[in-house]
């Protein structure tokens, strides 16, 4: 779990990276994966956890 957390961590890391750079720079395919596997994962996560506050 602690390795999705990472992970998770670091797309979205390269979210911000590729949204900090000026337009012209930026590649939208990138953004769009890169925001859909950051919420892919969060989303994960959060199923996750609200499984562990059920048991």
């Amino acid at each position: 779990m602690s390795i999705l957390i990472l992970a998770s961590m670091l797309i979205w890391g390269a979210v911000i990276k590729e949204l900090s750079k000026p337009s012209k720079e930026q590649s939208s395919r990138k953004i769009v994966s890169l925001t859909s596997l950051g919420t892919l994962s969060t989303f994960v996560i959060t199923l996750s956890l609200f499984e562990k506050l059920m048991v």
